[in-house]
């Protein structure tokens, strides 16, 4: 398959740039997968199509500030001379630093990107805000960096403190002191992704309710969003490529309601990667490069509430494997054509 045919035009107008006021007040769009159809409702209407037997999956890692800014220290700058207006910048220009997830078992090591990517090599050190410093002591295949951070203490402090919420690039302004709550789901408990699992943004603790009232169980799955998720695909042939790791568990409890279930609803496509990684691997905790496309045979999940997807991204590449390409790619030019709000604080869809 082509990555080429999961492509679609969406105006720039369409990308959600801000929150609603309130959470739950998203449209919905309902996909009918049996009957190749759909229909315009509101998120408000979910606790609807819910029953005794479902169970609602939710997955509950929680967004850390892992966008920071820096200065270069200029450790392995390259000479310049001394009367070059640019000298300042060379040597201790801007570096924004975004925080993947830590590979050391101490925690100090983190895969990351940086920019300015050409000028961080290997060796090269960055200077925070409160004393917080980090060395570059490796490099990926994508130009990912290995950062090593040089403090003592609890790094999750550090970052609380001087990060920023790291919005997607397609939001185009600086994050804002709501985003800190508002790109946070209200049941987000383990600490660890570096984007929101954004299907579980309109969620208020009274539609939660609502949904327990309709007769549904509700389950939590933690999986760390991170490079797998948002990183778009480097390979035109979909079977050709591959997605980074990323760690994952799911708890007894909500194991044996997943396992006791007639249907799973699976809230984003981080859920639906979780559920199907332990139903394959038998695992209920690990590591899942899980990659999820046409053809794939779905084992426990039932039905997917999710947002609307970048083209040609993995993301959306599992929405058409669960709900079919043509009706999903039909679904989505309907979606524009009747102004939904699309990606991380836009809209929704519901397939059943």
């Amino acid at each position: 398959m082509n990555l080429a045919e999961y492509d679609y035009e969406l105006p720039d107008s369409r990308i959600a740039q801000r929150p609603l006021e309130d959470r739950a007040a998203s449209r919905m769009l309902v996909l009918y997968r049996s009957e190749s159809r759909w229909e315009d409702r509101q998120f408000q209407d979910l606790p609807s199509y819910l029953g005794p037997g479902d169970c609602l999956t939710l997955n509950d890692s929680r967004v850390f500030p892992a966008r920071l800014l820096g200065h270069r220290a200029g450790i392995h700058a390259q000479p310049i001379g001394k009367k070059n207006p640019r000298r300042r910048e060379f040597l201790s220009g801007q570096a924004e630093v975004f925080l993947i997830r830590p590979v050391s078992a101490d925690g100090r090591d983190w895969e990351a990107l940086v920019r300015p990517g050409r000028k961080l090599g290997t060796g090269e050190r960055v200077r925070f805000e409160a004393g917080l410093e980090a060395e570059i002591v490796g490099r990926g295949e994508f130009g990912e960096r290995t950062i090593r951070f040089l403090a003592e203490g609890d790094l999750y402090e550090y970052f609380d403190r001087i990060g920023h919420v790291p919005l997607p690039p397609y939001i185009k302004r600086t994050d804002e002191a709501v985003d800190r709550e508002r790109y946070q789901t209200v049941f987000a408990r383990e600490k660890g992704s570096v984007a929101a699992p954004t299907a579980g943004l309109h969620f208020t603790g009274e539609i939660l309710e609502a949904c327990r009232v309709s007769g549904a169980e509700v389950a939590y799955v933690t999986l760390h969003v991170g490079l797998g998720t948002f990183q778009p695909l480097h390979a035109e042939q979909v079977e050709e490529a591959r997605l980074h790791s990323e760690s994952y568990r799911i708890g007894d409890e909500s194991l044996a309601k997943i396992r006791a279930a007639q249907r799973v609803v699976a809230v984003g496509t981080t859920s639906v990667r979780t559920i199907e990684s332990v139903w394959r691997s038998g695992e209920a905790a690990g590591q899942t490069d899980i990659f999820i496309y046409p053809g794939f045979e779905f084992r426990r999940t039932g039905a997917l509430l999710t947002n609307f997807h970048l083209p040609r991204t993995s993301l959306l590449l599992l929405v058409c494997a669960f709900a079919g390409t043509d009706l999903t790619l039909a679904a989505y030019r309907h979606a524009v054509a009747r102004e939904y709000r699309f990606y991380s604080y836009g809209d929704c869809m519901l397939i059943v």
